[in-house]
């Protein structure tokens, strides 16, 4: 089967096509985008031929086109885009792209300006999200690059009781089985016959295919701290995003959430640009991890920025969340502090095998640029999901991910060692 032909990586085509045929909108369309999202991360498809190759089918069927794409600068195009650049740039004239209500007017005007749009906002977030350098910091950590949201999550320290999970769920109020947070239990040949642990949230990808897909921009980069979030009023649940991402974090909500809006502080719901990301979704629109916006937004109050629930849950030391351009921060010292401690082991005891554990992030050979990384060794493909010591029901959750997951915890190769 050839590239152009194949589903999307990691997953069965046919259970996508299930899943979108729920919707009201078109299955292949979607399909065929959340394929190609993840060649443009990959860097096998450029996001000028992205964007180009679904403009027309986009707006066709949504009368938009607000994907985020980082296109070229029109002056720096090759000779037959520039036309078409232009085309798409002149939309943007007299239109501020950080404003809300200009943003409402162009949705409103059409696709060509909608689809600009996605021009003047992407290439911001990038500059902010940075770049990381392989070591847990951002390149130029110490440059002032503003803000990068991130973890290091150090699976040695995990034990599998699932208190993340909770604490996620109530702080967020999320429905039953909505479990944005989710910890694998699985067994690996590999690394002997004991139980392993593997937290998996959303990575809040640099290079997220999730929101090259978006048609409405409801699933963006916001662009001073790199969060990836959704603004739950314009997202309509086209799904698009969720055969997109190759990590299986995106849950769409299928009908009145539990916890009722009337009960849900609006601090917690909206963010400093006035955009409804934080807390559940309402009915019928995608919700994933927010590395809760709220908190990092001062909502909760300022001893709250650079916390998250998850990470003030885990008893073990095994969450470390914080700024990935501030190498003086949380996930930064963790992983610094554990590379020291191998050093010191190895030269303590030289004729210890070096590298015993590795550092890694999940599929970093996509290309997504995740904004997480693991410490411990990267589960193998002949890895297993399996029951773990603490059971879901007992904690008052559901684990319905495990019969769609249950292909191998760790469609997770991609990592280097320490």
């Amino acid at each position: 089967m050839s590239t152009d032909e194949s589903p999307p990586p990691g997953d069965d085509e046919e259970r996508y096509r299930r899943l979108l045929d729920e919707t009201e909108h078109d299955t292949e369309l979607g399909l065929e985008m959340g394929r190609d999202a993840q060649r443009v991360s990959a860097g096998e498809l450029s996001e000028l031929e992205f964007y180009r190759r679904y403009h027309d089918r986009i707006v066709e069927e949504f009368d938009i086109d607000d994907r985020e794409i980082d296109l070229p600068d029109p002056d720096e195009a090759e000779p037959d885009d520039v036309g078409f650049l232009d085309r798409i740039g002149s939309a943007l004239e007299g239109i501020d792209p950080d404003g809300e209500e200009s943003r409402r007017s162009v949705m409103k005007k059409g696709a060509a300006a909608a689809g600009a749009m996605a021009v003047g906002t992407w290439g911001s977030a990038q500059t902010a999200a940075g770049q990381d350098d392989g070591h847990g910091g951002g390149a130029g950590a110490d440059e002032g690059d503003g803000t990068r949201w991130g973890m290091t999550i150090n699976l040695n320290n995990c034990d599998g009781c699932l208190a993340c999970m909770v604490a996620c769920n109530q702080e967020h109020n999320l429905s039953r089985g909505a479990n944005w947070m989710y910890v694998f239990a699985f067994e690996d040949e590999g690394q002997g016959d004991e139980t392993n642990f593997l937290p998996r949230t959303c990575q809040h990808c640099t290079d997220s295919p999730c929101t090259k897909v978006c048609p409405v921009g409801a699933r963006h980069t916001r662009s001073e701290d790199g969060l990836v979030l959704t603004d739950y009023d314009i997202c309509i649940g086209c799904r698009y995003c969720e055969v997109s991402c190759p990590y299986g974090v995106n849950y769409f909500q299928w009908g009145e959430p539990d916890v009722p809006e009337s009960e849900v502080d609006d601090a917690h719901q909206i963010d400093d640009r006035g955009r409804w990301v934080g807390s559940r979704p309402p009915e019928g629109v995608m919700g994933k991890c927010t590395f809760c916006v709220d908190r990092q937004d001062g909502q909760m109050g300022e001893e709250k920025i650079g916390t998250t629930a998850c990470e003030e849950a885990c008893a073990m030391d095994a969450i470390h969340f914080g700024d990935l351009n501030d190498s003086e921060s949380p996930p930064n010292q963790h992983l610094r502090e554990y590379r020291e401690g191998q050093e010191n082991d190895l030269s303590e005891f030289p004729n210890r095998k070096a590298h015993t554990a590795s550092t890694f992030k999940l599929m970093e050979e996509r290309g997504t640029e995740p904004n997480v990384r693991f410490v411990g060794n990267e589960p193998s493909p002949h890895a297993e999901q399996v029951e773990g010591p603490v059971a879901y029901e007992d904690m008052g959750l559901t684990d319905d991910r495990k019969e769609v997951l249950d292909e191998g915890a760790s469609a997770t190769q991609g990592g280097e060692s320490a």
